[in-house]
């Protein structure tokens, strides 16, 4: 049997890294995290002095200094399932179990997987999402009407932005406009009271509250260019959301009394435990998850939200209760990962973010701008405080499980667990 010839060869694996980047930064992970993981499996192949750079939008990649390069751009994001296949093909590699040639099989193929719930289950899970943060961000039935009522507007505008730049550009002005109008228009009304929590429940899942922790991330981790530009990203798309609230706060010349940050407790201490497995449900069907995962992404889920609700308590601030969410959700997701190595750490991490919800108690502080500046100054530095808190948990936590995981890996912990678990199924 021939070989291939050691261009063909090279060839092959520098692009194999480049899609296996791609994927990665395309499901959010930090530039920095992408970086080791291809270097670790470029060192698998035997290239152990392959360089990588990474900036969210696209990736380089050389076997060694003063080797050919090959980049590969970034276009848009995938789903979290996608993700998966993209972190099982990663740990294929590095174990050795799956070859070059049957990774990059897999990778090519992985923009055209089709979801799995089609779009009724994209539709449904927008709605549960809209229910399920209304209970736990404003536990109000008012409030958890208004969500589920607003939540398909949310929905068709996530499908629009999917086939057009300019509507994604503008999907955050719009989002937040339609939704700001309905909760003033209602509050008016005496629908629903505290408009400024309820507006936010049926557009939560497009505030950007992830790209800002994960730029402050990567600034922390010395990725300055990378972390640079998520952070500036996200900040905009703040103020987009923001200014679409200013908008409706203008058209319909709301009184700054119905600009009160007060939150909406109506409900007992059950509905944002309700409100928890009810995102999860959500983000399941929106991000195309097989059901046998949603109990461990929902575990990691909750203990997010104890984490965070039982630090706020001891500390009585919202920046302690974010840290120790952060750091909880970090190493539960850790664990999870080592027990169910099919479900990637990343995969069961990423949404928690929207129970940590910066991007929502940002675009409520940002809009205290209408207030005055003195709100708006307090609020702002909360928020920020809020923010930092949650990266420097997600450092924290990434720092603390990073022995676990590399001696889970030394002694082939994953694989393990993974041949028990196909020896009971075959029994």
């Amino acid at each position: 049997m021939v070989g291939r010839a050691p261009a063909v060869t090279d060839d092959r694996d520098r692009q194999l890294l480049a899609w296996l980047g791609a994927g990665l930064l395309a499901g959010g992970l930090p530039t920095q995290e992408v970086e080791q993981d291809l270097r670790s499996v470029a060192a698998v192949l035997g290239h152990p002095r392959a360089q990588v750079a990474c900036l969210p939008r696209g990736v380089w990649v050389t076997l060694a200094a003063g080797r050919p390069t090959t980049f590969e751009a970034v276009e848009g994001g995938v789903r979290l399932d996608q993700l998966s296949d993209v972190s099982a093909v990663l740990a294929g590699m590095r174990t050795g179990s799956l070859g070059p040639d049957d990774a990059l099989a897999r990778l090519s193929t992985l923009r055209g997987q089709p979801h799995r719930y089609a779009v009724p289950g994209v539709v449904a899970g927008g709605v549960l999402s809209g229910v399920g943060i209304a209970l736990v961000l404003a536990p109000a039935w008012p409030s958890v009407v208004f969500a589920a009522l607003l939540a398909p507007v949310t929905v068709a505008l996530m499908l629009l932005s999917a086939r057009s730049s300019t509507a994604a550009t503008l999907t955050p002005l719009v989002a937040a406009s339609v939704s700001a109008l309905a909760a003033f228009w209602a509050a008016s009304a005496g629908l629903v009271d505290a408009p400024l929590w309820t507006l936010v429940a049926p557009i939560a899942v497009l505030l950007p509250g992830a790209t800002i922790v994960t730029g402050l991330v990567e600034l922390a981790a010395g990725s300055m260019v990378a972390g640079t530009s998520r952070l500036g990203r996200g900040t905009v798309q703040l103020l987009l959301f923001a200014l679409g609230v200013g908008a409706a706060v203008s058209f319909l010349h709301v009184p700054l009394e119905s600009l009160d940050p007060a939150r909406p407790v109506e409900l007992g201490w059950w509905a944002p435990l309700l409100g928890v497995a009810v995102v999860t449900v959500a983000i399941s069907l929106m991000e195309s998850l097989r059901l046998s995962l949603v109990p461990w992404v929902m575990l990691t889920a909750l203990a997010t939200y104890l984490g965070q609700l039982l630090g706020q308590t001891l500390a009585d601030n919202r920046w302690a209760g974010a840290f120790a969410g952060a750091t909880v959700a970090i190493l539960v997701a850790t664990v999870v990962e080592l027990v169910r190595p099919q479900l990637p750490r990343s995969v069961v991490f990423l949404p928690s973010f929207w129970l940590l919800v910066p991007g929502s108690f940002g675009l409520i502080s940002v809009t205290q701008l209408e207030v005055g500046p003195e709100a708006a100054f307090a609020a702002v530095v909360e928020v920020t405080l809020v923010i930092l808190a949650i990266a420097l948990g997600v450092v924290v936590g990434a720092a603390l499980a990073l022995p676990v995981r590399q001696a889970a890996r030394r002694v082939g912990l994953g694989h393990l667990v993974g041949r028990l678990r196909g020896g009971r199924n075959a029994s």
